[in-house]
């Protein structure tokens, strides 16, 4: 129902994954019958969790070892991982320079042009110790090196920006990435994002995308929703994109997975998301406190080093425990964010869904209260749900 905030001025209440709770079903089953399989483009993964292609995130062992893990990862094309052969000292000084001189410094470092070799150098580092190789670009850099990504041997491509869309009006002197031409010519699957209508993700899809990003703003490291006041809360987001998938598969026959993007920091943030109706989630500050990440435990978003409007900043996040421990367990942490796995796996039993499309059909109701109801004790003692 729209409510009116002015004189001819409505607006429509949408929610945010705090705000709601996944209610149980008539039956209860073992998590161990849950299966938490899904499949983007050609590749079946038994995770719904995708790493997201940030430079404190995402590098060739990170690849490697999601991939190991049953999950994904992808590695950003125009981050440091493609403009530096050595990338371990970059990252340092980026770990390690004050918050008042983080943007100045970051500026600078992402100046230093991509090298088109390192692209390819990365791919084949990923795919000869046995992952997966997928890769983001903006729609610029998709279009200088989409082709050059296809040829060494990607598995995935992902274009990515604040807002995508099939409709961008550029100037005469730009030619604008045509989506539809650029997925029928990619001879790899190519996910498209990011958006949070439904008549975006409908148009993408139909544009060819194999799998569609749902999020504006809502991650950690983000601040578009502060600079440019654009934003649509997460949970009403991917209930529209996915209502979108839903008449396109009507439609073609054609199922094209949606995937939450940002904001997600613990298993409970990732169950509901499904509950809502994405097929799989991308998440970046909670990997980023693996040991292995390449960010030392700091994250930052991709939009951070723009050299006219940054988007983002550099948070501490500091250093948990392993990437296995923080996707399979077992948990060294009492406030979610151990075991991703294990919770949607215990989720799914508690609500009786035997696999993520049953799971998507979960009951939700409106819970502004659900985290703190009762939690006066954990609050004060900054324990579990408190901290």
């Amino acid at each position: 129902m729209d409510i009116e905030i002015g004189r001819g001025k409505k607006a429509r209440r949408a929610y945010g994954i705090d705000e709601i709770a996944l209610v149980p079903g008539n039956r209860t089953l073992d998590p161990s019958l849950a299966d938490t399989t899904w499949r983007l483009g050609n590749i079946e993964r038994e995770i719904p969790i995708i790493a997201s292609a940030m430079d404190g995130v995402v590098d060739v062992r990170m690849a490697v070892l999601l991939s190991e893990l049953g999950a994904l990862g992808v590695l950003n094309l125009e981050g440091i991982q493609c403009r530096y052969a050595d990338p371990k000292p970059i990252l340092e000084r980026i770990s390690s320079v004050g918050k008042d001189e983080f943007v100045g410094l970051m500026q600078k470092l992402y100046a230093k042009p991509i090298e088109p070799e390192l692209i390819e150098q990365r791919i084949q580092e990923i795919k000869q110790l046995g992952g997966i190789a997928a890769l983001s670009a903006t729609p610029a850099g998709a279009m200088k090196y989409g082709e050059m990504v296809a040829k060494a041997g990607a598995d995935l491509f992902f274009v990515q920006a604040t807002v995508v869309s099939t409709a961008h009006l550029s100037p005469e002197s730009l030619t604008p990435l045509d989506l539809a031409q650029f997925c029928r010519e990619m001879p790899i699957p190519v996910i498209l994002g990011n958006c949070v209508t439904y008549e975006v993700t409908l148009n993408l899809m139909k544009a060819g995308a194999a799998g569609v990003l749902v999020g504006i703003g809502p991650g950690a490291a983000c601040t578009s929703r502060g600079v440019l006041g654009v934003g649509v809360p997460q949970a009403t987001a991917i209930a529209d994109c996915a209502a979108a998938r839903d008449d396109y598969y009507q439609e073609t026959g054609n199922y094209v997975p949606v995937i939450a993007d940002g904001g997600l920091i613990t298993g409970g943030d990732i169950c509901k998301c499904i509950a809502c109706g994405a097929d799989g989630v991308m998440i970046g500050s909670p990997f980023a406190r693996a040991l292995e990440a390449p960010g030392n435990g700091y994250h930052w978003g991709m939009a951070t080093p723009s050299p006219v409007l940054p988007r983002g900043t550099r948070i501490r996040v500091a250093t948990t425990g392993t990437l296995e421990q923080i996707l399979r367990g077992p948990a060294l942490l009492d406030d979610g964010t151990h075991n991703l796995l294990g919770a949607l796996k215990t989720s799914m039993g508690t609500l009786g869904t035997k696999n993520i499309k049953e799971m998507q059909s979960a009951e939700v109701a409106i819970a502004p209260s659900l985290l703190t109801e009762g939690k006066v004790y954990q609050k004060a003692q900054q324990l579990g749900m408190g901290k």
